[in-house]
């Protein structure tokens, strides 16, 4: 049933392109573990041992913040239709903010979503499939476009607003530095 491999193949690629969600998971060595759905067509797979997601503002910044302690990052796909499947990705991740120097060259990989927080890069150092026989059929009816028109309403100077008055802690009070990372240095 399950199998570990070292890479992604070919096969697993088309499989999380054909995916309109995954899941990401997060933790520190204490606290609160961070399992967040992710979806709005932001994750891009670089090479067989490379991943790029594009993380929007939400209500928290767990992810961001546990990675400055543990880079340790899992994803998750899961086959809502067809065969069944379970996918995970196991490694190491970084956060990029807008004030970095690599944010442009890799921001250019993804859509240009509004509200937009960090780049996440996985090295992936293992890859396990499993049955997935256990979830259910699911039908994907579109996405949902609430986040991007509350970004958009925001506006840059909102957002940055947002991050200054919601983002720069976790949940277990890390601060999660999203305020001086993501200063704009053009």
């Amino acid at each position: 049933m399950g199998q570990r491999y070292p890479a992604l193949n070919d096969g697993h690629v088309r499989f999380i392109e054909e995916q309109h969600l995954f899941f990401v998971a997060t933790a520190m060595a204490d606290g609160r573990v961070n399992l967040s759905p992710k979806g709005m067509d932001a994750l891009r797979v670089l090479s067989p041992e490379r991943v790029l997601w594009l993380n929007v503002t939400g209500s928290g910044n767990e992810t961001a913040t546990h990675l400055q302690h543990n880079p340790r990052m899992t994803l998750m796909f899961c086959a809502f239709a067809g065969k069944p499947l379970i996918l995970r990705l196991y490694g190491q991740a970084r956060a990029i903010h807008q004030g970095d120097a690599e944010w442009e060259a890799l921001a250019a990989f993804l859509p240009a979503l509004p509200g937009a927080r960090q780049l996440f890069d996985l090295t992936v150092e293992l890859v396990q499939s499993s049955c997935g026989m256990s979830v259910p059929f699911m039908d994907y009816q579109g996405e949902r476009e609430q986040l991007n028109d509350w970004a958009k309403a925001k506006g840059p100077e909102g957002i940055r607003q947002y991050w200054q008055d919601r983002n720069q802690t976790s949940l277990d009070g890390v601060a999660s530095g999203i305020v001086e990372k993501s200063r704009q240095q053009r």
